[in-house]
């Protein structure tokens, strides 16, 4: 995670200069700078903090892309947008018939 940008884009989200960051949270405002710089990694604790003060929380989330076959993805990238759109079409015609069999049970 880069700590330096997303304390930055925090802050101004939260449409807070680096002084109202360092009022709310009782951190120095040339700390905030330095960690806004990348100058220095805050703890844990303190990058949550700063959080907070901007109504934004730290949160593990899954990466992106764990898990997926991104070779299927590749291969619709590859279709040319006709090729795509027959593609589409099949697909939506599969789809209605099987509406059609559910709608009968």
């Amino acid at each position: 995670m880069d700590t330096a940008r997303t304390l930055a884009y925090a802050r101004k989200h939260a449409g807070l200069t680096q002084r109202e960051l360092a009022s709310r949270t009782g951190v120095a405002q040339p700390t905030i700078a330095r960690i806004e710089r990348g100058a220095i990694n805050p703890s844990v604790a303190l990058f949550d903090r700063l959080l907070r003060a901007c109504e934004l929380q730290l949160e593990a989330m899954p990466l992106l892309g764990i898990g997926i076959d991104r070779s299927q993805i590749q291969r619709l990238l590859d279709l040319t947008p006709e090729e795509r759109l027959r593609l589409l079409t099949r697909d939506a015609a599969g789809l209605a018939r099987l509406l059609r069999v559910a709608e009968r049970r």
